[in-house]
Formats: C-alpha cells, structure tokens, sequence
C-alpha cells in the first residue's frame, strides 16, 4: 500500500514584503517613504514588484529629464563606462571640459564646477560667497522663508523652513531668512556682514511659487548697488523645466530689461544627470577663479561616466527641441488644470508654476470631510490617492500636489495623468 505524502505547504512569495523587510533591517529610517516598490521602468511609466503600471508625473522629484531606461542614455552609459569610468580631478578629460562648454553657452561668459548633488551645488556657492567677501569681514547670506538649499549642515541652516532644522542645532552661522517676492523685505535685512542673496527662480519645496520678474529685477539692481552677490539655486527649476534653460530666463521672457538680467552663480543638479548623480554651479566671468587651487573639491565630481551622460541629455533635449514641447504641454496642463479648479472648487484651490513644474493647491483638510477624517496632510494622503489610481505625483508642504514630469512627457500620457487626476478629485468632491 502506497503511503499518501501530504502535499507541501504553500509558498508565499511576497515581493514587496521582502524588499520592505530588508529596508527596516539595513536602511537607516530617513525618509517617510510610501508603501511602494518599485522593479522596473519605460518612459514615463514604471512597474511595481507586483506588476501594477503607475504613470510618473514626479520624474523621481524633478531628475528624471528623459524617463526612464532612455535607449540613448543606456547606450551613452555603457559605451563610456567601457571607455573611461573614472580618473582624478588631477588629470584632465575631455567630456567634462565639453559639458561645461554647454553649460556656458546656455548662460553666459563664466566656469563651471562639477560636484554630485544639488546639496554639494550649493555647498560650493555658500564657498564662493564667503571668498568673495572675506577680505572685507563679509560673510552672511539672505535666503528667503519656505526656500530648501538641500540636507547639509550649511544646507538646512540656508534653506528658511524650520522643520528641516530641529535636532541640528546649533545652525551654522551666517545665514537669515526673508520674505520671498519681497524686495523691501530684502533691503531692509542687509547688514555690514551681508555677501549675497541666494533664491530659487521657482521655489519648489516651499510649494511652488515663481519669482516675479519685478523681485528678480530688484534683486540684481540692488546687488550691484551694495556690491553683493546674486545667487540662484536651480536643482529644481533648472535645466529646461520650466521651457527655457533657466527659470529666470522663462520669468523674464518680454520684460523690458529682462535681456540683460544675469545672476552671479547658479547651482544645478537633478535633471542635468536625468538620474545620474551629477550636480554643478555656474559662476559669471570674474567669479570662476575665485576658487584656485586646493580651495575646494571632490572625489567624483565631474567624472568621465557623469559627464558623457549629461552631454547625452543635452544634446536630445536640445535635437528633439524639448524645452518648446516643455512650454506647449505645460501651458495646455493649466488651462486643463484650471478648468478642474473652477469645476471642483470645494477640493481645489490654486494651480501654480511654469512648464513641467506645476502645483495644485488644495483647500485647506477641514473643508474636505474625507481628508480631515485622517491626521495625514492633505498633500500626502491625495498622493496616496493616486498611487491607488496609478499615479506618481511629489506632496510640497501640507496642501500642494507637485508634477514635475520627464520633459519628453506625451501628449498621450499627459492626458491620461489629467483623467486619472479628476478621477481622484471627483471622488473628494463626492465625499468617497
């Protein structure tokens, strides 16, 4: 007689679970992350580990330029990574004197330093301020409230939001916040030890506020006037996103005297690399030397990889005549998003921003029964939303949705991030 064997127990292969486990156990806890994980990606679409579609409209917070897994970027990676990975900065290679060559060209006369992030960018600002003002004692500089200038010491104590600094104190001196859009604000907070005044063309974690082209002009005059420096944190507003190079170049579009605006420094990052980690800050011409040799740094800032791959999104970016696409579609998703707003006034409030960075402001979480039921902010639990719907949009603050897509976005995909969108926002209004 055969002996019955009882079937094996079933396997429960979970992937997500497996994935989170290994997070909890080696990841040190920083970040407030979303119950997603994510396997693989194409264009404007990833994948999570369980096979759900999402469409990308946070372009992984402004960087991903060309989408995802970009044939000619792929293809760029692994012909130079094949070539020349990396070499000191002792020595010289061509792809990073090229990629500054571009740069400049989209800016003006002046040198360019090549570092990793948008943090470090701005690192090396706050750097060329201090040298330019030592010899006569002159050190601090103005920043504006609900700006963000990145995750270091010199960062937090730059970037003029509170909730970034607790724990870290005592802040690193030399920094003081004012208004934004404030020039007033601005001439009145200038002391002996002013050097520079550091602003975002469009501030983007403070919830998506552009400059006005009046502050932008001010600033500069009143710069020269008192012989400061005017400097710019673009990692987020940078590098096409709002349809021209720069923001400032978008704000300033017509303005009489907006031809010959030009800030001092620019810091960069996330787009230039399209996922890469390359950042970099642009000084104007009688800047770049301010710092010779030995005075600043970086192990891997530049390399051959970094630079070959930069050179690559430029080079589609401008063939495939991004920054024009950048404006028409931008412009069609707020007169779309606009439309959402005066049909669905109880839920939405206000759209903001240039291009492919656009905010939607909510109302505020008391006026919608179905958020003030939760003790999340509205931003984050409508983002939440829209994953179930299949979306990936970035909260800013407590009642901002930003789009901050891949500048190659479609037509097709736009349209289908807007239906999906109302969908969620319907659903608000209805009290579902």
């Amino acid at each position: 007689m055969n002996k019955i064997v009882p079937p094996p127990a079933a396997v429960v292969h979970n992937e997500q679970e497996n994935v989170k486990a290994l997070f909890q156990k080696y990841v040190v806890p920083s970040y407030g992350r979303f119950d997603l994980a994510f396997k693989r990606g194409e264009g404007s679409h990833v994948w999570d580990v369980n096979g759900k579609r999402y469409l990308d409209l946070g372009g992984g917070i402004a960087v991903c330029s060309l989408g995802h897994a970009h044939p000619e970027v792929a293809e760029t990676l692994a012909t130079q990574a094949r070539t020349l990975l990396h070499v000191s900065n002792l020595y010289y290679h061509e792809p990073q004197g090229r990629l500054a060559e571009k740069i400049v060209r989209h800016l003006a006369p002046g040198k360019v330093f090549f570092c990793n992030s948008g943090a470090e960018a701005n690192e090396g600002l706050f750097k060329v301020a201090r040298k330019f003002g030592h010899d006569e004692g002159r050190f601090e500089i103005l920043t504006a409230f609900n700006s963000f200038h990145g995750r270091t010491l010199g960062g937090i104590a730059a970037t003029g939001q509170d909730k970034v600094k607790k724990g870290f104190e005592p802040m690193t001196p030399g920094f003081r916040h004012i208004p934004y859009n404030d020039l007033d604000a601005v001439r009145q907070a200038l002391s002996p030890a002013t050097v520079a005044v550091l602003i975002e063309g469009v501030q983007g974690e403070g919830g998506i506020t552009p400059a006005r082209a009046d502050y932008l002009l001010g600033l500069r005059a009143l710069c020269d006037e008192k012989k400061l420096l005017l400097l710019m944190d673009a990692v987020q507003c940078g590098h096409f996103r709002t349809g021209r190079f720069q923001s400032y170049q978008r704000i300033l579009e017509g303005v009489p005297g907006g031809e010959k605006f030009l800030p001092d420094g620019i810091s960069t990052a996330k787009s230039l690399g399209g996922g890469f980690p390359i950042g970099a800050f642009w000084l104007r011409e009688g800047l770049g030397d301010l710092l010779s040799a030995g005075t600043h740094g970086t192990t891997f800032g530049g390399t051959p990889l970094g630079c070959a791959v930069a050179l690559k999104i430029m080079e589609i970016i401008e063939r495939d005549h991004l920054a024009a696409h950048v404006r028409t579609l931008g412009d069609w998703l707020q007169v779309e998003l606009n439309g959402l707003v005066r049909k669905y006034p109880q839920v939405l409030k206000e759209v903001r921003g240039l291009g492919f960075m656009i905010g939607i402001e909510f109302q505020p979480k008391e006026n919608i029964p179905v958020l003030a039921a939760d003790d999340k902010p509205a931003s984050l639990q409508v983002v939440n939303r829209l994953h179930e719907a299949g979306v990936l949009t970035i909260p800013s603050g407590t009642q901002v949705v930003r789009l901050l897509p891949a500048l190659n976005l479609s037509r097709t995909d736009a349209a289908e991030g807007l239906a999906l969108f109302e969908g969620v926002v319907r659903d608000l209004a209805h009290g579902a």
